[in-house]
């Protein structure tokens, strides 16, 4: 099973990225993940459901520790062919 996975981690700054937000990227970056895509306003990534899995606890976990104080995330079940 392929998922993919959308976050955005909270409180925004337009004026440069915060230290929660550059944790988070760093984390689905670093992951084995496909199709990553890391932006001011969102990021997104896909792979195997299990190294999502274990990417999405790595991001929450070191994000709120980063200072977050809200992560919005999405999950999804994928195939080759798009979204279910």
């Amino acid at each position: 099973m392929r998922l993919r996975v959308e976050f955005t981690t909270e409180p925004f700054d337009l004026d440069e990225a915060p230290p929660h937000a550059v944790v988070a990227r760093e984390v689905v970056q670093g992951a084995d993940l496909d199709a990553v895509d890391v932006g001011p306003f969102g990021n997104t990534a896909e792979g195997e459901a299990g190294r999502v899995l274990t990417a999405v606890d790595a991001l929450l976990r070191q994000a709120l520790e980063a200072g977050a104080t809200r992560v919005s995330l999405q999950v999804n079940v994928v195939d080759g062919e798009g979204d279910r």
